[in-house]
């Protein structure tokens, strides 16, 4: 019995111990990371994310791609310099070998011209066109590139606060087990309770203390992420501010009408556009092509080396040309047929994409309607559990209740809570699923 009282004191000072150093693990977690809103990681991933990067970075090759088409309409403009030495022997009428006297040995030779290409069947209009559907579905990734970094972004933001909020649930969580332990230890002291009980109580702070580190050990792993993620050299973590849940309201018609301009769609249209382009611009291998060209040529003999002659002789040249293709072995009617079945292909993916975007979309209504309703419900059950343990602490204390009862009815408590934080969550992320499927935010 002595020992059982040791035991008795000894709780209260370990729990005391314990208390501080979850408070400093707490401090240490937090003290190091800085607040920052949804709005600012978002914002700061954007920037810095390597996804990001290369979405903007396909944006400007492609319209590298369109500036190149463009110039094909214009005629093509080169020139040229040389200069050569000639000096050596030659036979004489008796066939004799003699020393040539060339008084001018240095040939000069200046050229410009132009090129210009006429007609091609129309290839180069359908190239320019698939260069400019390639910017449009570049255009679009880069729109579901930004979202689907803010969906990642969220997902971390979301979890930190969802251990932080676990981690208040598992504080509140410990005091009252502390304060069941207080009970039953006073019991015991009174005669009116078994050993037993004081081991359950003990056993039920431990296991809050364990739900108290888990919670931030959670917090920390979150805040590490959401740090790698905003790209940052510090740490931060998701600010008190954002904890309010703004409840929202799901129309399934106007996000229905969002559909269409959703990024996945969007990206598959531009394929499906740059794909008939490409049909078109195969076609036109089975047409002429017309071109002309010009170019003026200055040529002179000098005795010594010069870099620019002032005076030499012209002569100018300009041709007309038109190519007929009449049979390449069939490499005309494979590249069309391969540009058929991208565009088939193309056309197949655009369908899938408008399916899945409906499918998705039913999905994540579904869920955040779900997750909405799960916290009315939780949070009835969280008031009720609260209720039970008020009213089972008042038996117990009055002897008309066991411990087992009264652990029972904490842990019930317990799990409403953590049911509560879970379908918060699931809110957020159901929103945030929503957002990055639409291509817009949801308010």
């Amino acid at each position: 019995m002595r020992s059982l009282f040791l035991l008795a004191a000894l709780i209260p000072a370990a729990l005391s111990a314990q208390g501080n150093i979850t408070g400093t693990v707490r401090s240490a977690a937090e003290g190091s990371a800085r607040p920052i809103t949804l709005d600012e990681a978002i914002k700061l991933a954007r920037e810095n994310s390597p996804q990001m990067i290369s979405a903007r970075n396909n944006i400007d090759a492609n319209e590298a791609t369109v500036r190149t088409r463009k110039s094909a309409f214009l005629p093509t403009l080169s020139g040229s310099l040389s200069s050569s030495w000639g000096a050596g022997q030659v036979f004489d009428n008796k066939g004799d070998i003699v020393t040539r006297n060339n008084v001018t040995p240095w040939n000069w030779s200046r050229r410009i011209s132009a090129n210009w290409l006429i007609f091609d069947g129309g290839d180069r209009n359908f190239q320019l066109r698939a260069a400019r559907a390639n910017v449009e579905a570049a255009e679009a990734n880069e729109t579901a590139a930004e979202f689907s970094v803010a969906y990642s972004v969220a997902q971390q933001y979301y979890a930190a606060l969802a251990a932080r909020e676990s981690r208040s649930a598992a504080v509140t969580a410990l005091a009252e087990a502390e304060q069941n332990l207080r009970a039953a230890i006073g019991r015991i002291a009174a005669g009116a309770a078994t050993r037993s009980d004081s081991l359950r109580s003990v056993i039920s702070v431990g296991n809050q203390q364990l739900a108290v580190l888990t919670a931030e050990n959670d917090l920390q792993n979150a805040n590490a992420a959401l740090t790698r993620l905003v790209g940052t050299p510090f740490g931060v973590t998701a600010a008190d501010a954002d904890t309010a849940l703004a409840p929202v309201v799901p129309d399934s018609t106007l996000f229905a009408s969002y559909l269409e301009t959703s990024p996945a769609v969007l990206s598959a249209k531009a394929s499906v556009t740059a794909s008939t382009a490409s049909v078109r611009s195969s076609r036109t291998d089975y047409w002429p092509t017309l071109s002309t060209s010009y170019g003026i040529t200055n040529n002179i003999a000098d005795t010594s080396f010069n870099l620019w002659q002032g005076r030499t002789l012209q002569n100018k040249s300009f041709g007309l040309s038109m190519s007929i293709p009449i049979f390449n072995g069939l490499g005309r009617e494979e590249t069309v047929q391969r540009a058929k079945i991208t565009e088939m292909n193309a056309r197949a993916s655009l369908r899938d994409a408008q399916m899945l975007a409906h499918q998705q979309l039913v999905q994540y209504l579904g869920q955040l309607k779900l997750a909405q309703a799960r916290i009315a419900i939780q949070q009835a059950s969280l008031e009720a559990a609260q209720e039970d343990l008020r009213v089972q602490q008042q038996r117990y204390s009055l002897g008309a209740s066991t411990q087992l009862e009264l652990l029972t009815t904490q842990t019930q408590l317990n799990s409403a809570r953590y049911n509560l934080v879970n379908a918060r969550y699931q809110v957020r992320i159901a929103k945030a699923q929503l957002e990055q499927l639409l291509g817009r935010e949801i308010r």
